[in-house]
Order: C-alpha cells, then sequence, then structure tokens
C-alpha cells in the first residue's frame, strides 16, 4: 500500500491524524505486523498500539482511553427478507398500516410485502389473520434450501400423466394446461411447463424418461438455442398477388375461411405433402402429393381437398413464392380462391402454418420418403393435430372450433 506522509503533522495546531489511524487499520487487516504498519503511515509503534488497545495511565493522574472504534461497513442489502423486516411488518400490520406504507418504510416494493404477508398469514379462531414473524422468517429459510426434490418425482399419479401424454405428442404447455383442467382442486397435480422441461433435459433429476424428449416437437435429446430458420429463395412467378393486397379481415383473423399453405419435403427433394391451416380455428389438411409437388400437380392436388369442405370456408390462400405455385391462377379459375403470396424470405408470413410445419416434422421426419404415407394416413395425423387444445384457441381444439362454424 503506497502511503503518502504528511508534513507539519507535529505542529501544536496540526492536522488530526485521522486518515492515518484509518490507513493503519487498513494495513492491519491486510496482514501487516504492528511495526510495519507504523512505520509506513509515520506514526510511533505506541501510538499504533494505544489506538488499537487503548490505554490506562493512573500514576500520570490521566483518564482511561478506550480502543478506537471502528466503523463497521453496513451489510450489504439481501434480496430476501431478514427477521427483523418481518417483525416490522408484523409490528405494522397490527398498527393497520397499508401494503404501500410498510413497503416504503422498508425500501421494499409493494408486492414484495403484499406476497410475505399472503404466504405466511395464519387465521385465528375467531375470525381474522394474523401474521407471525419468526414463522414466517423459518419457512423461508427452509424454503432456500436446495437442491430440492422435483414436483413431478415425488407424485406417481403425476408423472403416470405428462409421460402418457408426452407419447401422445402433447407440448408440456397443452398438458399442463390438461391438469389444471382435470384436477382444478388439487394443486399437488399443477405444474409449468418449464418443471417438465427440466424433468426431461436436466442431468440428474430422472423423474421422466429420457427417450420422451423424441416425442417433443423438435425430437432434441438437449436443449438448444433457437437458430435462424432456413428461408427458401425461389424464382419469380407471374402475376403475383402480394400478401398486402390480401383483404384486412385476413389479417386480424376475425372472420374464418382465410387459409395459410406451403409444402413439406422429403428426401432429396423428390417427395412432398402439402399443408393447408386455417388462420382463424388453426384447422390442419393435409394434402396428398401422389405424383410429385410439380405446379399442375400441386394445383390438381389442392383443388382437389378444398372440395372436402363448403365454398364459405374459403375465401383466400396464402402462400410463400414457391415455384410449386407457378399455376395459382389455373387454381384461382378452378376454385374461385384467390392466392396472395409472401414477401420473399418472410415466414412470418405464414406464421400459423410454419408452426403447423414444425409439428408436422414430428410425423414426418426431414430426411425421410414422404411419397410412402397414403391419404389414410394423412388424414389420421391431421384428425390427431386437430384434436390437440390449442392456447390460442383458449385451450379448444381446431376441431371444436370448426365445428361451430359448420353449425353456425
Amino acid at each position: 500500500m503506497d502511503f503518502e506522509i504528511r508534513e507539519g503533522r507535529s505542529r501544536p495546531n496540526g492536522k488530526r491524524l485521522v486518515r492515518e489511524r484509518d490507513a493503519y487499520f487498513q494495513l492491519m487487516d491486510q496482514g501487516y505486523s504492528t511495526r510495519e504498519a507504523a512505520r509506513i503511515v509515520g506514526i510511533n509503534l505506541r501510538t499504533g498500539k494505544r489506538w488499537r488497545n487503548g490505554h490506562h495511565s493512573p500514576s500520570q493522574g490521566r483518564r482511561p482511553v478506550p480502543p478506537v472504534q471502528r466503523e463497521e461497513p453496513a451489510p450489504a442489502r439481501s434480496r430476501y427478507l431478514s427477521e427483523t423486516e418481518r417483525i416490522h411488518i408484523a409490528d405494522r400490520v397490527r398498527e393497520k398500516a397499508s401494503v404501500r406504507q410498510i413497503a416504503a418504510e422498508l425500501s421494499r416494493s409493494p408486492s414484495t410485502i403484499s406476497r410475505e404477508i399472503r404466504r405466511n398469514r395464519h387465521p385465528m379462531p375467531r375470525g381474522g389473520w394474523a401474521y407471525r414473524p419468526h414463522y414466517a422468517q423459518r419457512r423461508a429459510e427452509l424454503r432456500r434450501h436446495r437442491p430440492k426434490p422435483g414436483k413431478i418425482s415425488q407424485s406417481p399419479e403425476l408423472r403416470d400423466f405428462v409421460q402418457r401424454h408426452l407419447t401422445m405428442r402433447w407440448s408440456p404447455e397443452q398438458i399442463c394446461q390438461a391438469l389444471r383442467t382435470r384436477f382444478p382442486d388439487r394443486p399437488e397435480m399443477h405444474v409449468v411447463h418449464e418443471t417438465i422441461y427440466q424433468a426431461l433435459y436436466v442431468q440428474g433429476r430422472g423423474e421422466l424418461r429420457r427417450e420422451l424428449t423424441r416425442a417433443l416437437r423438435t425430437g432434441r435429446a438437449m436443449r438448444r438455442p433457437h437458430r435462424h430458420a432456413y428461408k427458401r429463395l425461389s424464382g419469380p412467378i407471374k402475376n403475383m398477388v402480394m400478401i398486402s393486397d390480401r383483404p384486412a379481415e385476413a389479417t386480424d383473423r376475425a372472420v374464418p375461411g382465410h387459409w395459410e399453405g406451403d409444402l413439406i419435403i422429403g428426401k432429396d427433394k423428390r417427395s412432398a405433402i402439402g399443408t393447408l391451416v386455417e388462420r382463424s380455428t388453426r384447422y390442419v389438411m393435409l394434402v396428398h402429393l401422389p405424383h410429385g409437388h410439380s405446379a399442375p400437380a400441386t394445383r390438381d392436388a389442392l383443388a382437389t381437398t378444398v372440395r372436402t369442405l363448403p365454398p364459405h370456408l374459403w375465401r383466400s390462400l396464402t402462400w410463400d413464392q414457391g415455384s410449386e405455385m407457378a399455376h395459382h391462377r389455373d387454381f384461382t379459375v378452378a376454385t374461385d380462391i384467390p392466392v396472395y403470396f409472401c414477401n420473399p424470405a418472410s415466414p412470418w408470413q405464414r406464421g400459423s402454418n410454419e408452426n403447423t410445419n414444425g409439428l408436422l416434422r414430428q410425423y414426418f421426419p426431414k430426411g425421410t420418403d414422404l411419397s410412402v404415407h397414403t391419404p389414410e394416413h394423412l388424414a389420421a395425423v391431421a384428425a390427431e393435430l386437430n384434436s390437440r387444445p390449442r392456447k390460442t384457441l383458449g385451450w379448444e381444439t381446431p376441431a371444436e372450433r370448426l365445428a361451430k362454424l359448420l353449425a353456425a
């Protein structure tokens, strides 16, 4: 430590040695000896000892001088409430203080105080409730213990329910909502979707079978960050009508009958399956393409598929700029359905269809021959997707939404 000794300290009216005393104690804390610290600061060895130990000289008639009281640094503020703060909360609650008043006095968020009281209050025999600070402190200390046992591992019923629906290719978020719907009065059966992901992916927990990760949409054995989607650029198509000219009713999804479409491509780009998703109900239809995905084959297969639903449910079709839609005008003439095209490299303009294509990859993995799938198998896969509850539909299924439209 570099310390500059001041001049003129021995004068009768010189400055007090406050700065020297602080430096002396700092050196002692760093492990310097008393003699070395006194030499660096420029004080007498006896002065340093008196600072540390005080002194008492009854023979000279002086009163005793206690050791120098050093100011201890204030402890760092913890993110957790301390026992002292909980005692303060209990006192102010008995005085009928508001939550915001207590929060201002403790320099805490009002939500922190409200949550603390709500968690740890106890009902009284004669009505009302009481907040007990020492009991709340013990509960908080127990909650902070790590590691904690997983909720899924503690309940065989919960674990079986999750595993069974993962096998049915339900997403973790769909499973969580189904648990709340099936067991509304049993909070021990309620989990969030991140709990299921951790039970699958976190090493050492062993709460769910690891092979169930293959039933997830991604099928990954390890969690990975999102990557940029592959953006396909194709050649120009004649007489395209861009998505900016699509009716406004299709954008806000208020009116049913506006569809999004695309192809999922098989091994070596030799086979494909057409996908159609209704924007309002998220209803899925799969198009069988046994003779390839050329423009004429795609046009004919789409025209055959759309005739399976009533005409009032077909108001428009939005597609990307793939060459398979080069005969879009012939399709419009045959079906009276206008086709709108997305901007290049803009998959978010067909967000529902992109999401559905990701779900379909669970059934039709990349790098496989898609021509082996029969129309019956495609219909079964579409029916399974349409029977899954969807968060965006208020946890109704696309099939239920479409049934309401047909009934109306």
